[in-house]
């Protein structure tokens, strides 16, 4: 029987919401857990892309964007990686919107109750992407997310990367699709906004298991007190 494949999630998107941005588990303990994911940076400073089994973090300073291999030591606040492994292969041939795009690959879902992986290689006639500025925690992450640097590029070659999440687990994660992106060349990346395909290869990857870890020596997560809808409305506001 093989090993069952566990989506490792540290942290709750929630917490982030609510403006818990330290920093508490390590990028070299993160990889231990997988070779895929996404997340952020302490203190909420960028985008955070694990692919390959390496950490890339992604961000914007002065209207530019950054893309800088994340050592070891960095800790994170928030991050879901999966050891990836394509269950369903497929090849993208024509030019397609991401929301054209999403159908298709809800389409092999066997099921709407199960987290998947997603990795997409592929050419992009237009990719849209922000990055979250870093800030400290008397700013709730949906009002850091107001003025949240944002770039548009064309004809970009790269590799989108994220998780799937249903609906009952909204609020653990984003339900529905959570995807970063990293050019080939690292010159450009972020959390993917839209985008428009022009050819590709699609994986995705099975889920069995969610392991879910909390910040446990975090004394202002112990003692957080969250509003739950508020939280929600956050979100949507962010995503």
């Amino acid at each position: 029987m093989s090993e069952p494949i566990k989506l490792f999630q540290y942290n709750t998107l929630g917490a982030l919401m609510a403006g818990l941005y330290e920093g508490s588990l390590t990028i070299g303990e993160l990889l231990e857990h997988g070779n895929l994911g996404i997340g952020t940076l302490d203190s909420i400073d960028g985008e955070l892309i694990i692919l390959e089994g390496i950490a890339y973090q992604v961000k914007s300073t002065s209207g530019r964007i950054q893309v800088i291999e994340v050592p070891a030591h960095v800790k994170v606040p928030y991050a879901a990686v999966v050891p990836h492994q394509a269950e369903v292969i497929f090849k993208q041939r024509f030019e397609m919107t991401d929301k054209e795009l999403e159908k298709r690959i809800e389409s092999y879902y066997d099921g709407e109750n199960l987290f998947r992986s997603i990795k997409i290689h592929g050419t992009f006639s237009h990719m849209h992407v922000r990055m979250i500025p870093k800030s400290n925690s008397d700013r709730k992450f949906s009002e850091v997310a107001i003025n949240q640097p944002e770039h548009k590029t064309e004809h970009v070659t790269g590799t989108i990367v994220g998780i799937w999440t249903p609906e009952m687990f909204h609020g653990v994660s984003v339900a529905g699709y959570h995807l970063h992106f990293l050019s080939d060349d690292h010159c450009f990346g972020g959390h993917v906004m839209d985008f428009v395909i022009q050819e590709g290869i699609f994986e995705v990857g099975p889920v069995d298991q969610l392991d879910q870890r909390f910040p446990v020596q975090d004394r202002k997560y112990l003692f957080a007190k969250f509003n739950v809808e508020e939280l929600k409305e956050d979100i949507k506001k962010s995503e």
